[in-house]
């Protein structure tokens, strides 16, 4: 079977790669970073009873997603009572918690009501677990011993907290660490936790300052084949870029983004997308330059976009994206040009979204603070399919393992399967 990170990782000259299977969420985004999944077998109906396999309680409330290796989901979680950053290990076919790690942190971190700490979801390659707790980053084996920890970094101090999660590509990892004044893109040796190399990115601050100086990437960065190369895609405040995932070396750079970069980027058919956050802006660029590439690669540019916190996904020349406000948007790849924008459920509460798109063949999946998890067609002709409520609130996305969909809400971790 294709498995086109594999792909990626076989260009790069890194040892230590370990290959991913179709039945693996080994990241944030899945395997690909993307949040597609090769399963075509997922479940379109269910409820808080049907088609359930499981549900386990929580300790406490969270934004983070699950991450699955073989018969182990993994799951950070902040326990505010004893001040816990934790690290949860489940069996994946029971819901039975096998181990739990983790640290005491009282230098709490700013960060705002809505977004608990340990937002940032693991990554694992089948050996090691990376986790960010915030100021710190730390590495377990799958049976939860401590390997390496970087608590060296400094603090990340923003108002609305931090999300960006680790990378793992390869013997390297990739974190975003930020936002605020001490803003960097750290490239990490996997086994040791060593840094080898590092981009500190200016103009960043906590944004106490008000309005006027909200600023900040919650982005997490893109590893993609390009032409000859491999290039790291990243979201800065201002523009979006690559690096050399070898050096660290900036290859090119894009202007146009605003200054709150809250997706992660997409990559296709040598396009990148970027789309900030707060009603900011959305750009595509051709991937494969040197330099300034806005005059020459820029394809396209919308200065005003709908707010949209989760990330989207592109598929046959579209790219798909469930907004903050709960309107499923189509927009066409080449040009930027809306297709559709049509409400999942009516306005309200509930009906905010903050979770990404996962797709599967021609279905896309994504689940709202309501819980109410929906299911749509991957075509430019909009066609809702399934909606689905398990009356738990849901920030975090969905993660898909062997045929099942493990949704993060804020009393139960789930399991959905036929």
């Amino acid at each position: 079977m294709h498995d086109p990170m594999r792909t990626i990782l076989g260009a790069l000259l890194f040892s230590g790669a370990l290959s991913v299977s179709a039945a693996d969420w080994a990241a944030w985004r899945g395997p690909t970073h993307d949040g597609v999944t090769e399963e075509t077998d997922l479940p379109l109906r269910w409820s808080a009873t049907e088609n359930v396999k499981w549900k386990t309680p929580l300790p406490d409330r969270g934004n983070s997603t699950p991450v699955v290796w073989g018969e182990k989901l993994l799951l950070t979680q902040a326990i505010e009572k004893g001040d816990r950053r934790t690290l949860m290990c489940f069996d994946k076919r029971t819901g039975k918690l096998l181990w739990q790690s983790g640290i005491v942190c009282t230098d709490r971190e700013p960060t705002h009501a809505t977004n608990p700490y340990c937002a940032a979801s693991p990554a694992t390659d089948g050996e090691r677990v990376v986790v960010s707790y915030g100021s710190a980053v730390y590495c377990y084996d799958l049976g939860g011993r401590e390997l390496w920890k970087r608590v060296d970094l400094g603090v990340q101090k923003q108002i609305w907290g931090n999300a960006a999660s680790p990378v793992i590509a390869g013997d390297r990892v990739f974190f975003n660490f930020g936002p605020g004044e001490n803003t960097v893109l750290y490239c990490f040796d996997k086994k040791t936790g060593r840094t080898l190399w590092q981009h500190a990115e200016p103009g960043g601050n906590t944004g106490e300052a008000g309005g006027a100086a909200w600023i900040g990437s919650w982005a997490d960065p893109l590893l993609r084949r390009v032409g000859a190369r491999d290039e790291l895609f990243v979201m800065w405040p201002g523009r979006v870029c690559a690096v050399d995932p070898a050096t660290g070396r900036e290859l090119w750079t894009c202007d146009g983004m605003n200054p709150l970069a809250y997706n992660s980027p997409l990559f296709a058919d040598g396009v990148v997308v970027a789309m900030g956050g707060f009603n900011g802006a959305a750009l595509a660029v051709r991937a494969g330059g040197s330099g300034n590439v806005t005059a020459a690669h820029r394809v396209w540019h919308l200065p005003k976009v709908p707010q949209r916190i989760g990330s989207g996904v592109l598929h046959g020349g579209h790219h798909y994206i469930l907004t903050d406000g709960g309107m499923a948007e189509c927009r066409d790849l080449a040009t930027g040009a809306l297709v559709y924008n049509e409400r999942l459920k009516g306005p309200g509460p509930t009906a905010q979204n903050w979770s990404s798109l996962v797709r599967s063949g021609d279905r896309l999946y994504a689940v709202n603070q309501g819980g109410d998890a929906f299911v749509w067609r991957a075509a430019p002709k909009f066609e809702l399919l399934a909606t689905n409520s398990i009356g738990d609130k849901v920030i975090g996305s969905m993660a898909v393992s062997d045929g099942m969909i493990f949704i993060r809400g804020y009393r139960n971790l789930w399991c959905v399967g036929k």
